[in-house]
């Protein structure tokens, strides 16, 4: 191959497309491979009914679990907060600046 042919790939259709420099020539153009097209209209339609209810069961769910996140941090923080008062006052700590 020469140095003055190289491989380009084109930003708007991803086509692979090989060019001669010296000649200013494209040698050659591959289309770019095609993405999941349906074979048929009801199977496409059936695809995003799908996919709209699992992304409304997703959608529930997490809301279900803001609305609990809520309480779970209230019962954290209460038994945390319960054990510290069953400990009672923190001792006082001596520093190495209270020393001098």
């Amino acid at each position: 191959m020469n140095d003055s042919v190289f491989h380009v790939d084109c930003p708007c259709c991803c086509a692979s497309l090989e060019v001669d420099a010296e000649h200013r020539v494209i040698l050659s153009h591959e289309a770019p491979k095609p993405e999941n097209v349906p074979r048929d209209l009801r199977a496409a339609v059936l695809d995003l009914k799908a996919e709209e209810r699992t992304r409304d069961e997703r959608f529930r769910k997490q809301f279900a679990a803001e609305r609990r996140h809520g309480e779970d941090l209230k019962k954290r923080f209460d038994g945390l907060l319960k054990k510290a008062r069953s400990k009672g006052p923190p001792e006082k700590f001596t520093r190495d600046i209270d020393l001098d």
